[in-house]
Parts: C-alpha cells; structure tokens; sequence
C-alpha cells in the first residue's frame, strides 16, 4: 500500500506535521496553501511521506483523495478540491463520501474498529481500508485480518479492562457515481 511505504509517522494533532510546502497549520488541520495545485499536495504525502504524520481518520481521507485524484482528470481533481482543509473527517464535499450500514465491504471501504476502552485518546479506534481477502490496512497498526485489528487494539486499552475492540457494522466508501462524471477513462 503506498500509504504505509511513504513513510509518513502515526501521531496525533499536536505532533503532527505536513510538508510546509504545500500547507499550512491551522486550528481545525492543515489548509492548501493558495498557490498549490492539489494534485501537487496529495502527490507529495506519497512521494515526501517523512514530511508529515498524522492519526488514521486523516490518512483514510487522503487515501480516499488520492484515490479520486488516480481515478479522474488532475484538471478537474485541481477544480474541484482548491482550498482543501485536511485534518480528521475534513474533506471537501465534491470527495463524495457515503457512510452505510452492514458488513459488505468491497476493497477501498473504510471501515472502524472502535476500542471502548482506550488508554489514550489517540487509540480510540482504528479506521481501516479493506484490502480485500479479509486484510485492512490501518495507519498506526498496519495491515491485519479485523482479528488482529481488534486484538492489536485490545493491547492498548486501560489497565484491567475485559471490554474488546470491535468492528462497527457500517463503511465509507467513494460515491462512485457521482465521482464517474470525472472519470479519466
């Protein structure tokens, strides 16, 4: 996955950091600077991966952005997501992400493992990619079936605690047929 081989670090908020380039730290995550095509800044965190560290819900958004941007034109990516604030669940509506309900996935979803009992707040949960072939891929634990998933999180919950970590039954995923007017194809 390029993601986990780019290099960039798992870490919350406050360490966090992106390539000063092509953002800019604000109060609610990190903003494009004005002069800075997206496509260039998405392409960066793939290509500069040590210049930047951030918790899994912010990489599982600039999954989902680079996704969009190898799927249709860089001219209407760069349209459309100018002014991009990235931090968390922040992301420009025309990403189009759809949250449903129940357990089929298909490869892309996102998906999250909730830890109800988390020792620190960085350790939540875990959102994760689906693979596909029951794998998930979750920057801060990597790539697992959801069992280690779930016991990688059940290692870093409060002392004494005998609540598990488990899957929520729903996903997000690309509205794929919104998205398709823009298809490079």
């Amino acid at each position: 996955m390029m993601l986990k081989d780019s290099g960039v670090a798992f870490t919350s908020f406050t360490y966090s950091k992106f390539n000063p380039v092509y953002w800019t730290k604000v109060a609610r995550g990190y903003l494009l600077k004005p002069n800075v095509l997206p496509s260039d800044a998405i392409d960066d965190i793939f290509e500069n991966g040590n210049k930047y560290g951030f918790e899994c819900s912010t990489a599982m958004v600039i999954i989902f952005y680079k996704a969009v941007l190898d799927s249709i034109r860089v001219v209407d990516f760069n349209y459309l997501f100018g002014g991009m604030l990235v931090w968390i669940w922040n992301y420009d509506p025309d990403l189009a992400i759809i949250t449903l309900e129940g357990s089929e996935f298909i490869p892309g979803d996102v998906v999250y493992f909730i830890n109800p009992d988390y020792e620190k707040p960085i350790w939540r949960g875990e959102n994760a990619v689906y693979l596909g072939n029951g794998l998930y891929y979750g920057h801060g634990i990597g790539i697992g079936t959801a069992e280690e998933m779930i016991n990688a999180l059940n290692t870093l919950r409060k002392k004494g605690s005998m609540t598990s970590a488990y899957m929520l039954q729903q996903h997000s995923r690309l509205n794929f047929k919104y998205l398709s007017r823009f298809s490079n194809r």
